[in-house]
């Protein structure tokens, strides 16, 4: 053989390469492979339960913000219904209010009108009494009149002062 080379050096290396690679094959490659499988299945699996997750939240989301719109309508709803009840009861309250000032003030004019004709029946019967005292004492004594008309209206102003002093206390 020229050149020192042996054919079944190269025959025996080229098996060894071959059983090598064989070898790293079923013990590198082939784990690595169903590593590499496994973990993209696992990313997929996991893409999957993210985007089912967000659907989830999208869904809920829409559910929230439609409570939340119904809620908003419900509270608008109220607070109409309120302030329109408040607003009739604040129209009654003053109904009511002006009612009772008239019937208040009815009263009072009522009452001010008995007590102005009982002042005036009572004035008139004080002044018939005196009229008939005074007529009497002209009748019986015609020298001393001047005299009896002073001590009628003094006592007249008497009575006039005490019934001012009655009304004022």
């Amino acid at each position: 053989m020229p050149l020192n080379i042996d054919i079944q050096q190269i025959l025996l290396h080229l098996f060894n390469l071959v059983l090598l690679f064989g070898i790293l094959y079923l013990l590198l490659y082939k784990p690595v492979h169903d590593f590499m499988d496994k973990r993209e299945e696992e990313y997929r699996k996991r893409d999957e339960k993210t985007k089912d997750a967000l659907s989830d939240a999208e869904k809920l989301k829409a559910e929230y913000e439609e409570k939340v719109a119904r809620a908003e309508k419900e509270n608008a709803e109220t607070r109409a219904s309120i302030s329109a009840a408040a607003e009739s009861d604040r129209e009654r309250i003053i109904t009511d209010a002006h009612e009772k000032a008239s019937k208040i003030i009815d009263d009072a004019r009522v009452k001010a009108q008995s007590e102005h004709d009982r002042l005036i029946a009572r004035a008139q019967t004080e002044i018939t009494e005196y009229v008939s005292k005074a007529a009497a004492k002209i009748v019986m004594d015609n020298d001393g009149l001047e005299d009896d008309f002073d001590s009628f209206f003094e006592s007249v102003d008497k009575q006039d002062i005490v019934q001012k002093d009655k009304n004022n206390g």
